[in-house]
């Protein structure tokens, strides 16, 4: 039995549907959205701003505003098929079997709130009270007049639904529930004061605080139990969610509502008044802190959101951060349980007035950034593609959804994770009130993307204010339709279908720019995404006093799942006391940013592709061309066997009358020499033609090629060098001791394994072995220098590991299907870090016998 049915109805809507003619607004339907998105399956709905349009809220079927053009699903079903429209009525009754659910509900909680009315008002008129009648009165403030509203709606809804027929109305019952809204104005107007109340009572009366914490509502047909705990403050604010939530049932209805139904007119006056009802609670409210930051007739939008890693008392929280037209929100994403829908914690906000980048001295300490160890994030990464590997077996063995289910959340936990731990570039804001808050973010990419956008925005703000209890709520709440970025940027977030990004690597010229309006040092860098987050693969040279830079320098990046390549335009300052360092950033200042996608249809043909990248005014050209990693990592050995790239290293050797080949020694002089503080050294691309000519130069034995390096970027010697082991057309390590190699470095007792490896290590062949020898005493003094080039022993293995032991192809596991160029397999995946383990291995270990003691030291001893 319905509770409340003894209320003032008569009363209640005499008093409030004379105040239609202003006040009207369809309470949020907050229909079981999960449920009508499945059913319907239509795309996601478009992020309506703070429930309001930023034009007229007079809306006519012409009109075609970007965000709110609420009739464009009308005009598109009168232009379509009978089948169309068939569809398009089907999923009509659909929505408004959702909003009789979610009426349901909502009458359940509001009925919670209203048993215990009865019991206290009675006892309010005794000696011994549990609250006064003024207290009763404030606290359950309008409540019996919300529920009988919804009441009288669901009860004339339900039968209409349940009689269903494409033609059948409901309009005139939308229209009347948004003639009398002025009740949920008053319960607004009201609801801090009822918090409030509801607060001081709980602390001074035990018996009703224990009332407030078990408010009983009745569940749903579809849930087994009978009764739901819910509390006092949840139940209260169950209407204020409806109001924010207020306009998208009608949107969706209108979409699904032909022009020429007779509800369409209905439903559109239901909409129009219950944009101008959410538009004056907005005008109304604000005004009286005197805190107006957006001007009358204009309304809070949302302009951009993500997913960041805040700092936190040394500590990384992941948050989805919100840029609103006057104000910055950090919110915390809840927990989901139960399949109920997305919900937001506000950690704090700051109005765009107050907000300001801090600016950072050189002698001022940078916040002390937690960092994760590489091998930690790369061990993070073997397990993910581990997961993905498992899965795609389970699938393809048809096992049962619940175990793929059960790897899915282990690999949404291991990539959340990886998320979590990447990023290490501080992005600092800081409030003029003197609190100041520091996220991680992956790229100055992203930094000066808020940047500019905030910075845009604070033109347009010129008032300080601050937001009540409630309007928090109300905003954080609103986050949830909001949201433009849906999901935590993560490979468990795509569907099957989607593309894994390209594997192998991306040739890309960098032309010339043009748009520069003064004189400046200009240069360029590149980065690409890879497991979620982007790296910086590539820096052009610094082109001097000019307006219109010619680079015409060529790049190979290396790329891992790769969807995006970005690009960054820098002026170099060289003198740093002009400049005073942001958030400990470098002094070079960002002139212009932009990214194209990464579209392995477009790249499959493996041609050059140009392209123009616009930035602010400044346009880049480009050229890029892809070669999977199935090809672009075949070893070929050379034709000619006068050179020395492609050629066997034992024939180098012998030839030069050396034990390490000239090649390999004199690019780690040149390096050791100027390049051991360059940043990123092995890990950056080097100009492509440097590299090019430095290689045509060995193979030709040119006597001037040490004049050449000294000439030259130090990336493009290190490019070099990475080439030619690339170039071998056998792996360092061999392609007969490869497999043993990557069986060894799997072994978990730590004495087998180092037996293991040093036997295989001492069993290579000695012109072999002592080149590695050698590189490998560079390399551990290259990351010697890691707190100032960036590159540890990890980064340097990640760099080399496939280099020296990938195996020749008729050995490699790489598939061999020339249909499939672009995506790499997990597996293949999982045996390039194989690789980078071995090397790793190596690099942290200790002491390695040399090679002149080898075969007395450890073979010759087990061999009796």
């Amino acid at each position: 039995m319905y509770v409340g049915q003894d209320f003032r109805r008569l009363l209640v809507m005499s008093n409030y549907h004379k105040n239609a003619s202003f006040s009207g607004t369809p309470p949020s339907y907050a229909y079981d959205a999960d449920r009508a998105e499945e059913q319907r399956r239509h795309h996601d709905m478009m992020p309506y701003i703070d429930d309001s349009p930023s034009s007229s809220p007079h809306l006519s079927s012409k009109s075609r505003g970007s965000r709110d053009t609420l009739s464009s699903g009308s005009l598109e079903s009168t232009k379509s098929s009978e089948p169309d429209l068939e569809k398009g009525l089907e999923m009509r009754k659909w929505v408004l079997s959702g909003i009789l659910a979610s009426e349901e509900t909502y009458l359940s909680h509001l009925e919670a709130l209203l048993l215990p009315m009865k019991p206290l008002k009675a006892a309010a008129t005794t000696s011994q009270p549990v609250l006064t009648s003024q207290q009763i009165e404030t606290i359950f403030f309008k409540v019996p007049e919300l529920y009988e509203i919804h009441k009288e709606f669901y009860d004339g809804l339900f039968p209409r639904v349940q009689q269903w027929s494409h033609q059948q109305r409901v309009g005139d019952l939308f229209q009347k529930l948004a003639s009398q809204l002025g009740v949920y104005r008053a319960f607004v107007d009201n609801y801090e004061v009822a918090m409030e109340t509801a607060e001081k009572c709980c602390q001074a009366n035990a018996q009703f605080a224990e009332i407030s914490e078990n408010l009983k509502a009745r569940s749903t047909k579809e849930s087994k139990d009978q009764t739901t705990k819910n509390s006092l403050e949840t139940l209260l604010y169950k209407p204020v969610d409806r109001v924010t939530r207020s306009t998208l049932v009608l949107h969706d209805l209108l979409k699904h509502t032909p022009v020429s139904h007779p509800d369409h007119p209905l439903l559109q006056d239901a909409l129009r008044i219950s944009q101008n009802f959410l538009s004056s609670i907005n005008e109304e409210i604000t005004p009286r802190r005197q805190s107006m930051t957006v001007k009358k007739g204009e309304h809070r939008q949302l302009l951009k959101d993500s997913f960041m890693v805040e700092l936190v008392e040394g500590a990384r929280k992941l948050r989805h951060v919100f840029l609103f037209t006057d104000l910055f929100l950090c919110a915390k994403l809840k927990k989901q349980i139960g399949g109920k829908s997305q919900q937001y914690d506000c950690k704090w906000y700051i109005p765009l007035t107050d907000l300001s980048f801090q600016m950072v001295d050189e002698s001022e300490a940078v916040p002390n950034i937690p960092l994760v160890p590489d091998e930690e994030l790369d061990a993070m990464k073997i397990k993910i593609s581990q997961i993905k590997n498992d899965i795609q077996r389970e699938k393809r063995a048809n096992k049962g959804s619940k175990v793929i289910e059960r790897l899915k959340k282990k690999l949404s936990e291991q990539e959340s994770l990886l998320l979590l731990m990447s990023p290490n570039m501080a992005f600092r804001v800081h409030n003029r009130n003197g609190k100041s808050y520091t996220f991680l973010i992956s790229s100055d990419y992203e930094r000066a993307e808020w940047r500019e956008n905030i910075r845009e925005q604070q033109k347009k703000c010129f008032k300080s204010f601050s937001l009540t209890s409630v309007e928090l709520q109300m905003l954080t709440n609103s986050c949830v339709k909001l949201q433009t970025v849906h999901n935590i940027p993560l490979t468990i977030n795509k569907e099957d279908d989607e593309s894994p990004g390209l594997y192998g690597f991306l040739n890309v010229i960098v032309h010339s720019a043009t748009g520069f309006k003064q004189s400046s040092n200009l240069y360029c860098t590149l980065e690409v995404d890879s497991f979620g987050y982007f790296v910086n693969k590539a820096k052009t040279r610094v082109y001097r006093d000019t307006t219109e830079p010619n680079w015409n320098e060529e790049f190979e990046i290396e790329l891992e799942g790769s969807q995006t390549l970005r690009i960054l335009c820098y002026e170099k300052c060289y003198n740093k006391m002009k400049l005073t360092k942001e958030d400990g950033e470098s002094t070079d200042r960002i002139m212009g940013k932009g990214q194209i996608q990464l579209d392995p249809q477009t790249l499959q043909d493996k041609d050059w592709q140009r392209t123009v990248i616009s930035m602010n005014g400044v346009e880049v050209k480009l050229s890029v061309k892809f070669t999977s990693r199935e090809f672009s990592l075949k070893r070929m050995p050379s034709r000619k066997q006068t050179g020395v790239f492609g050629v066997k290293i034992a024939i180098v050797t012998k030839r030069e009358r050396s034990k390490v080949p000239y090649i390999v020694r004199q690019c780690v002089e040149e390096i050791e020499r100027r390049g051991m503080e360059e940043v990123g050294i092995y890990r950056v691309s080097g100009v492509a033609t440097d590299i090019q000519a430095l290689k045509a130069a060995f193979d030709v034995n040119n006597k001037d090629v040490s004049v050449m390096m000294s000439e030259m970027d130090v990336n493009a010697i290190a490019g070099t060098l990475k080439l030619y082991f690339r170039e071998l057309p056998e792996p360092l390590f061999t392609d007969e001791l490869y497999p043993n190699f990557a069986e060894g470095i799997a072994l978990s007792d730590p004495v087998a394994k180092e037996s293991c490896m040093l036997n295989l290590l001492l069993s290579l062949p000695e012109p072999n072995l002592v080149t590695f020898l050698f590189l490998l005493d560079h390399l551990k003094r290259v990351a010697e220098r890691e707190s100032i080039n960036k590159m540890s022993l990890h980064n340097l293995a990640t760099v080399f590991g496939p280099t020296l032991l990938r195996p020749s192809e008729k050995d490699s596991k790489i598939p061999a299907n020339p249909t499939q160029p672009i995506t790499m397999t997990d597996s293949w995946s999982l045996e390039v870090m194989s690789q980078v383990q071995v090397l790793l291995y190596f690099l942290q270990l200790e002491t390695i016998p040399t090679p002149d003691s080898k075969r007395q030291s450890i073979l010759f001893s087990t061999e009796v």
